[in-house]
C-alpha cells in the first residue's frame, strides 16, 4: 500500500535535523522524531523504522503526517495544549486564605491544617465560594512560599 504522507526533506532540513541529533541537547521525544524523519527521508519503511528505533507505528505515521501538513517544527515539537485551567480562588480569596493561615488557629488546635483552612475559608462570609479542596489550599500556600509547619518572627 502506497504511503499517503511521503517525507521529502530539503538539504537544509536534513542538516538541521543532523545538527539536533549531534548536539543531543533536545528532549528524547524530539530527537526520536528527528531520527524518524531522517530515516523516512532515506526511504525506510515504517516497519524498518519501528524495528530500528523501537517506536510505535502510529508515532511514525503521526510524525510523517505532521511534517507534510504542518511543517518541520510542528513534526518535531509537541502540540500546544488547548486545555484551559480554571482557578477556583481569585486574588481576593487567596489573600484571605494567606491572612487566615498567618492568624492563630482556632481554639483547641495547635496549628492549622490544610483541610481546616479549606473549611474555614468556605465558612468565611467575605469569600464567595461554595467549596475548596485542601489541595487548592496547598497549591496557593506553596505558590506564596507560606508553610504551615514553619513559623518565622522576622
Amino acid at each position: 500500500m502506497a504511503k499517503k504522507y511521503i517525507v521529502t526533506l530539503t538539504e537544509q532540513e536534513r542538516a538541521y535535523l543532523r545538527q539536533k541529533l549531534s548536539c543531543g541537547q533536545e528532549s528524547a521525544r524530539k530527537l526520536t522524531r528527528a531520527r524518524i524523519l531522517l530515516k523516512a527521508d532515506q526511504g525506510w519503511t515504517d516497519n524498518a523504522i519501528h524495528e530500528a528505533l523501537d517506536v510505535g507505528r502510529s508515532t511514525i505515521e503521526r510524525t510523517r503526517r505532521r511534517l507534510v501538513e504542518e511543517g518541520l517544527e510542528a513534526a518535531l515539537n509537541r502540540r500546544p495544549t488547548t486545555r484551559r485551567y480554571e482557578h477556583k480562588l481569585d486574588g481576593n480569596a487567596e489573600a484571605h486564605l494567606i491572612a487566615l493561615a498567618c492568624s492563630s488557629p482556632p481554639a483547641g488546635r495547635k496549628k492549622w491544617t490544610l483541610r481546616l483552612l479549606a473549611d474555614m475559608l468556605v465558612a468565611l462570609e467575605q469569600v464567595d465560594i461554595d467549596s475548596v479542596s485542601h489541595e487548592t489550599v496547598r497549591q496557593v500556600l506553596k505558590k506564596t512560599n507560606s508553610s504551615l509547619g514553619r513559623r518565622s518572627n522576622g
